[in-house]
């Protein structure tokens, strides 16, 4: 509560916060131009390299969502564990998070998929979770809940990847998670300065 004793809003997670509306906005774009900014900024797909807007999409493919439901599944993930993840990190290690996932996921659906578009938050989500499942490490110790989310997590993605047919990138989460992790485990050794 402030001083006068009525409860005012915080703008807690800026980071996080910022992310979701730009992926709203993206949506809402998406929507008026009736797909073309989503070909254009938020999908990776091979396309040339001398292509100024190839190097955007590299970044750009997290904001996009191809509906609704994409868009809520993926936010409401990160709305729930990226504030906790925003305060114990920073906001600038948590936006590196995001840019790493996304420019990491996006060279490797560029190489490895040339044919097919990629778009959305899943990645961000992923690597979010496993970050999460570190925040309580301690020095020379591995949390049992890390290994359980990652195999929980990752396995599913991998058995999904093998024996379901569907539009979602199983790659992608998978690459996600192991950024997630690894930044996580560079983070809680404090060779990243918090801020």
């Amino acid at each position: 509560m402030s001083d006068n004793g009525k409860l005012k809003l915080s703008f807690n997670s800026p980071i996080i916060l910022g992310f979701t509306i730009l992926c709203f906005l993206a949506m809402i774009l998406n929507m008026v131009t009736r797909g073309a900014s989503n070909h254009m900024l938020f999908s990776v797909y091979r396309s040339s390299l001398l292509d100024p807007m190839t190097y955007v999409r590299m970044f750009g493919h997290v904001l996009g969502h191809a509906n609704w439901d994409h868009f809520f599944g993926n936010i409401m993930l990160i709305l729930v564990v990226g504030p906790l993840l925003e305060e114990k990190y920073g906001s600038m290690n948590l936006l590196f998070v995001i840019l790493a996932t996304a420019l990491t996921t996006g060279v490797i659906h560029f190489i490895l998929f040339p044919g097919v578009g990629l778009l959305g938050a899943s990645g961000v989500v992923f690597a979010l979770i496993l970050l999460s499942s570190l925040t309580c490490m301690k020095e020379g110790t591995i949390p049992i809940t890390f290994i359980l989310v990652a195999v929980i997590y990752i396995g599913q993605q991998v058995y999904d990847g093998i024996f379901v047919r569907d539009n979602v990138s199983n790659l992608t989460h998978i690459i996600g998670g192991v950024v997630g992790a690894g930044l996580g485990f560079v983070m809680n050794k404090n060779k990243m300065n918090r801020y």
